[in-house]
């Protein structure tokens, strides 16, 4: 909402000291978002006055039409002489009243304005146009034309009101009545401690028999209608200069008289309004729900198809408008520049639905100032206040008349009243306001208040955010300030801190930023086209996904059921964007339902639930593990002198599974695997033991061809996802420091014949367990595979570490333990010493 603090000003008697930045800090105190105060001609300089052309010369040899022209400044110039100026512009003719700047003007833009040769002639100044003066677009898209009662040589920058200072206002949905003059001059008023002129104060005559007729046929879509007809316009009457210029401020553009004075009361008091051309309309006005396959032509041009629920202003014809969206062409008011102009009409000043104006205006994807009202609230007690106002300008500017017959249907309906404690605002702000300065407030917002402890609250008509006792406390808490509130910090129980799950995680996190990758927080959010991208086939759980009724986007309707499409997403933009030596890490939920959820019940919010009703709560969420996943792709060691430096591969990617599983204390178990999206021969599978049970955690590897292309990735990108939840649960509880030996270590290196098809995660546990407790650590360095071990075979070697924490091991127990752990490794899976 633009204000202009002219137009302000009429309704609140504002300090004359008193600036936009003044006012703007005011209604922000009072909880109105003003985002900027724009200066109108604070960069305009004069002299800028009326003149009235005298004599055309058409130049002739140029690319363009270009005019020579005598104009009458009066004394303006300083000698009275006609003042010679050359103008592109052809919307004027002599004898017309324009305006026109003279040399040593500035113009917006800082534009200095002086005598220039050009097109073979002297210009002495310009001939001035909306655009050339900062006033916007008043459709004319040419030179100002003023009327012509204008004396030559009065000052135009007063006459065009060209220097005044507009407030932006971001109005929040719950505040619609904040769309109006009147409703930001209450606020001012408030802020202020000044008194009100409110311009819906009105004398309005009662409805009669006489009135044009309406019938409302669903009241609920419809609760009021106000009709009344004006006779006598005269076709040829313009928009006054104060009435275009408030238009153009407040970001509107001047149409014709009758539309302009509609949108002008719309600004003034909140209520959108309509005129029909009184001849174009056959019968009785009606307010129905569309038929379906209905059609309506809307000013905009576009033929409409309207659905059943659309809410439509018909005649006995068919629908001639979009309630509260738009009206329909075949009833709209003539312009002043047509031969045969519109000289009756029937204003029509109604309140509809919120919600059927808003779903009609997405519908159609038609939003309108009036919709825009509409949806937020508008008062419906001032439809007949709007109408007589509209009445009363057609009357003064238009010369019309007011015809005595007024029609008003409205649907019964009471006051809305809320009981509220005097002391609830003091309780919801921590601060003692006291039942005096609870009423005052309540009172200024334009509510009535009875009673002393427990307090009985009518509404205003114009609030219909206000509908529960905390909505009352918040109007007290705002005017009153909530730069007063005290800052109080919560002071929480001692000895509570981070749950060991949330350390867990925490410690993740900070492993892998210190393993060199960098963390991307992603929205939660996927499509199934993405699934198919990662070659997932049709059975895969991770296909079930739990969808959103209102999906930020169409694309992405449904919650993530892995963390991967989001971190390759990551991926992607950062390749693209010339980063290519990349580790990206992400920690976070997943959901995954089960087929068990059911429809939560709606809680009560006076209470606390019980704990019965928080399990149900939960029992009807689909389960939700958190997850961590790392992505790579380029230069995993980056090239220098002092080498080659070596690209990320398949195990970076298990190396990182086993820095999260570390942080948890679990060792991982390493398998070979196929499992989308990975390669199916550098995909493996990581499992861990719960309970004394193998459990698969998790994947890494590198991803497969096929899906680096569809997601259009680098090449050989890799990736890891585990499960924190299950390595939380595999995990012996909080971590403890590891006891150092101060006695020395005995190194034992062994290498083993397998088969080619024996996992080395096997003959790892084979070795692990026959060592015994003196094995301090086991490392696989080398895989060999040659003709002279044999077809089928493979020779893994391991170094091996001994210690003993209260002695020095001999090399007899360190060779017996070595002996052992290759005797046990032989047992479980056929290795043998390689000679």
């Amino acid at each position: 909402m633009r204000v202009p603090l002219s137009w302000l000003r009429e309704y609140v008697d504002l300090p004359a000291t008193e600036t936009g930045r003044d006012v703007q800090a005011k209604l922000i105190s009072a909880g109105l978002e003003v985002e900027t105060v724009e200066q109108l001609g604070a960069d305009l300089k004069g002299p800028l006055v009326v003149g009235q052309v005298l004599t055309i010369e058409e130049l002739e040899g140029f690319k363009k039409p270009i005019r020579f022209c005598t104009v009458d400044v009066g004394t303006a110039n300083g000698t009275g002489e006609p003042q010679e100026i050359v103008c592109g512009a052809r919307n004027f003719v002599v004898g017309d009243k324009v305006v026109v700047v003279l040399p040593g003007a500035v113009l917006p833009g800082d534009f200095a304005i002086a005598a220039r040769k050009t097109y073979g002639k002297t210009s002495h100044g310009m001939i001035c146009s909306a655009d050339e003066l900062g006033m916007g677009d008043d459709g004319a898209h040419g030179i100002i034309v003023l009327p012509p009662e204008h004396e030559v040589g009065t000052d135009a920058i007063e006459l065009l009101e060209l220097v005044d200072e507009v407030l932006d206002i971001a109005v929040t949905p719950d505040r619609g009545y904040a769309l109006s003059m009147r409703g930001v001059a209450r606020e001012a008023a408030t802020a202020y401690g000044l008194p009100l002129r409110d311009p819906a104060l009105l004398d309005v005559p009662g409805p009669n028999a006489f009135g044009y007729p309406v019938q409302v046929a669903d009241p609920q879509g419809c609760d009021r209608f106000t009709a009344r007809t004006v006779t006598g316009l005269s076709p040829e009457a313009r928009s006054p200069i104060w009435l275009r210029r408030r238009l153009q401020k407040a970001g509107m553009r001047p149409i014709s008289l009758a539309v302009d004075i509609t949108n002008y009361v719309m600004l003034e008091l909140g209520q959108p309004l309509h005129a029909y051309d009184r001849s174009r309309i056959q019968g009785t006005i009606g307010v129905r729900r569309a038929e379906p396959g209905e059609k309506l032509t809307t000013l905009d041009g576009t033929k409409r198809t309207l659905d059943a629920e659309d809410l439509v202003i018909t005649d006995d014809r068919g629908p001639i408008g979009l309630a509260g969206v738009m009206g329909g062409a075949n009833t709209e008011i003539a312009d002043h520049a047509v031969e045969t102009g519109t000289t009756d009409v029937v204003i029509e000043a109604a309140h509809f639905d919120a919600i059927s104006v808003a779903r009609t205006a997405r519908r159609h994807k038609l939003a309108s100032e009036a919709s825009k009202r509409f949806e937020r609230g508008v008062d419906p007690e001032a439809a007949s206040a709007a109408a007589q106002r509209t009445v009363d300008l057609l009357g003064l500017l238009a010369g019309g008349s007011a015809d005595a017959g007024v029609t008003e249907v409205i649907a019964p309906s009471a006051p809305r009243t809320i009981t509220i404690p005097a002391d609830h605002p003091d309780k919801v702000a921590g601060v003692d306001y006291g039942r005096e300065t609870v009423v005052r407030r309540l009172q200024q917002v334009g509510c009535d208040v009875y009673g002393q402890d427990e307090l009985i609250v009518t509404v205003p008509s114009w609030r219909p955010d206000l509908t529960d006792p905390n909505d009352l406390a918040e109007e007290v808490i705002r005017l009153e300030g909530y730069e007063n509130l005290p800052s109080t910090l919560p002071k929480p129980p001692a000895g509570l801190g981070l749950t060991d799950r949330q350390r867990l995680h925490r410690r993740v996190g900070r492993a892998l930023a210190g393993a060199g990758y960098v963390e991307a927080l992603n929205y939660p959010f996927i499509g199934t086209e993405v699934l198919d991208q990662l070659g997932l086939e049709a059975d895969d759980p991770r296909r079930t996904l739990v969808k959103l009724v209102n999906p930020l986007s169409d694309e992405e309707p449904a919650m993530r059921t892995t963390l991967l499409p989001g971190l390759l997403g990551a991926l992607r933009r950062n390749e693209g964007r010339g980063s290519h030596d990349l580790a990206l890490f992400e920690t976070g939920l997943v959901f995954r339902p089960t087929g068990q959820e059911h429809k939560a019940e709606r809680l009560s919010v006076d209470r606390r639930p019980t704990d019965e009703e928080i399990a149900a709560i939960n029992s009807a969420l689909p389960r939700q593990p958190r997850r961590a996943a790392v992505v790579l792709a380029g230069a995993r060691e980056q090239a220098g002198w002092w080498g080659k430096g070596r690209p990320a591969d398949w195990a970076d990617a298990v190396e990182a599974a086993r820095t999260v599983a570390g942080e948890a204390g679990v060792e991982l178990t390493v398998r070979s695997d196929q499992h989308a999206p990975w390669h199916p021969g550098r995909c493996a599978a990581l499992y861990v033991a719960v309970d004394g049970e193998e459990t698969l955690v998790g994947h890494a590897g590198e991803l497969h061809p096929r899906v680096i292309k569809a997601l259009h990735l680098p090449e050989r990108s890799c990736a890891m996802e585990v499960e924190l939840d299950i390595l939380e649960q595999a995990g012996a509880g909080a971590l403890r420091a590891p006891r150092i030996s101060a006695f020395p270590v005995a190194t034992q290196d062994v290498a083993l014949v397998v088969d080619k098809f024996v996992p080395h995660a096997d003959v790892e546990a084979a070795l692990r367990e026959g060592a015994g407790e003196l094995l301090e650590s086991i490392r696989l360095f080398d895989v060999y595979a040659s003709e002279q071990l044999g077809e089928g075979k493979k020779s893994l070697a391991y170094a091996l570490r001994f210690r003993a924490d209260d002695r020095t091991l001999t090399v007899d127990e360190a060779s017996a333990a070595r002996d052992a752990a290759v005797a046990l490794a032989g047992e479980l899976t056929g290795a043998v010493l390689r000679s």
